[in-house]
């Protein structure tokens, strides 16, 4: 897109960007200015310290207490702070807007990372009152902090965000992919993302339209996408939030994309709602949107809500909550449906093009060992390596513990004593995962230190647990496959 498709013209771009560098007007900046307890109170939303820190108005000060603080400030001073860009400009862009007998922000212009700049519209808590645009630009949510910590940051040469939004998910795929593509299906969100990439050095290629019609026959080595996610009966009020499909089909609509959308070996990743049907199990409902595909697929689910607090949550997000007829007509919906509860979670998808695609859908509540992207990028790992292995190779292969892991145990006290219930291994890193065994495999992996083939030490086994070797190898083959899987040992290279 050209300069005419951005918010300012390229040199009113280059003068913002002056004027923020000029004035230190970046994330390291303010929390030099303000100090660890104004930035903590700023991320709480209390901005009394932060004003109190502030209170001088130099260009820094000015640019934190409008863009930050959400005050009103004099024109001289917002006119000082911005420039060498033209309030004018400023103004005619939607930058700033007049208010009362200052000017206050008309965009979220909100400092990110090291040195990065995201524009996007003023959150609906900042404008109590006053309706969200039907084409209302998202800054940095919840959300998207999942999908930017969840996406695989290994290099790439072509990569492709869908569904751009202010265009956030691109900024980061610009510090790994040698060419960014990114579609939304609103014109004046793609203005923004013109303007955001413009205003941070990047160079990206940006297309209208829906989802993956923009680029139809094309393939790209990394997809991610935080797409209009929310589930319900189809309607459409906010094209940030509201994809026009009925109940979560978008998420099946996006699996059904991916192999005609992805290279050899592509991934693609992307955030999902989906509905917990009484008397269905959600797993294998999800799971039938991979079925066919050939594709590799991890679905993990992060969190759960019920109708109601979902409902709540979406019509607050949009300033809607006062609206009770809206409301009922969602929670009926969900009622016609026998929806009981809604998931959220993260599909990977990879394109592997072998018959025998490895499907898991899981529910993952415990907290990762960030960033995320990163555990997913190592359990592709695993299963790549563990698809070439037959039980006879597996047994062939040495393994070692992760490093930590930990056991748990949970014993009663009787009249002999501590009689052991439960063990448990627990990762303190990665996945975090917890896992209850037995006391043979807890000898497995105990033994796993990666001096011997797993053949070698099932033979020790044997003899301690008075076994037949055969036996125990016949059976190890997919416990070790899971343990390897979950990260609980790791095969050692030769």
């Amino acid at each position: 897109m050209d300069g005419h498709d951005m918010l300012l013209s390229p040199a009113g771009v280059e003068a913002l960007r002056a004027a923020l560098t000029r004035a230190s007007f970046t994330a390291n900046g303010i929390a030099t200015r303000l100090g660890p307890q104004a930035t903590g109170g700023v991320a709480r939303n209390d901005f009394r310290a932060a004003l109190r820190a502030t209170a001088d108005r130099d260009p820094l000060a000015t640019l934190i207490r409008v863009f930050i603080c959400e005050q009103t400030e004099p024109e001289a001073a917002v006119a000082a702070a911005l420039a060498p860009l033209p309030l004018a400009d400023a103004l005619d862009a939607g930058l700033v807007e007049r208010h009362g007998d200052g000017l206050r922000m008309g965009m979220d212009l909100e400092p990110y990372g090291d040195d990065w700049w995201v524009l996007a519209d003023v959150p609906a808590s900042a404008r109590p009152g006053r309706p969200l645009h039907a084409e209302h630009v998202l800054g940095i949510g919840g959300a998207t902090q999942t999908m930017i910590g969840a996406a695989v940051r290994r290099p790439v040469d072509s990569a492709l965000d869908l569904g751009t939004g202010s265009g956030v998910q691109a900024l980061h795929l610009g510090t790994h992919a040698r060419r960014v593509t990114a579609t939304d299906v609103s014109r004046r969100a793609l203005r923004f993302a013109a303007t955001t990439a413009a205003l941070n050095g990047q160079d990206w290629e940006l297309l209208h339209g829906d989802l993956v019609a923009p680029v139809a026959g094309r393939q790209f080595d990394l997809v991610v996408s935080n797409p209009p996610f929310v589930v319900g009966p189809g309607t459409t009020t906010h094209v940030y939030r509201d994809s026009g499909r009925v109940g979560d089909a978008i998420g099946a609509e996006l699996t059904a994309a991916a192999p005609g959308l992805l290279t050899e070996g592509g991934t693609m990743q992307y955030l999902a709602n989906w509905v917990h049907v009484a008397g269905e199990d959600w797993g294998e409902r999800v799971a039938g949107w991979f079925a066919g595909t050939g594709l590799d697929a991890w679905v993990i689910q992060r969190e759960v809500a019920d109708p109601m607090a979902y409902v709540n949550l979406w019509l607050t997000d949009v300033g809607e909550a006062t609206d009770p007829q809206r409301m009922a007509d969602w929670l009926d919906w969900f009622d016609a449906h026998k929806v009981e509860a809604i998931g959220f979670g993260i599909v990977s998808l990879r394109r592997s093009d072998r018959d025998d695609p490895v499907l898991r859908v899981e529910d993952l509540r415990q907290r990762v060992q960030p960033p995320m992207g990163d555990r997913i990028a190592d359990w592709f790992d695993r299963q790549d390596w563990l698809r070439v292995r037959d039980t006879e190779g597996l047994l062939a292969a040495r393994y070692r513990a992760a490093d930590g892991l930990q056991l748990r145990q949970e014993a009663t006290m009787g009249s002999e004593g501590w009689a052991v219930d439960r063990q448990v291994l627990a990762l303190p890193n990665g996945l975090r995962w917890t896992e209850e065994i037995d006391p043979l495999v807890l000898a497995l992996v105990g033994g796993a230190d990666g001096r011997m083939p797993l053949r070698d030490q099932l033979a020790l086994l044997a003899v301690a647990h008075d076994v037949a070797v055969d036996e125990l190898a016949e059976a190890a083959g997919p416990i070790v496959a899971h343990l390897v899987e979950r990260g609980f040992i790791a095969p050692v290279q030769p």
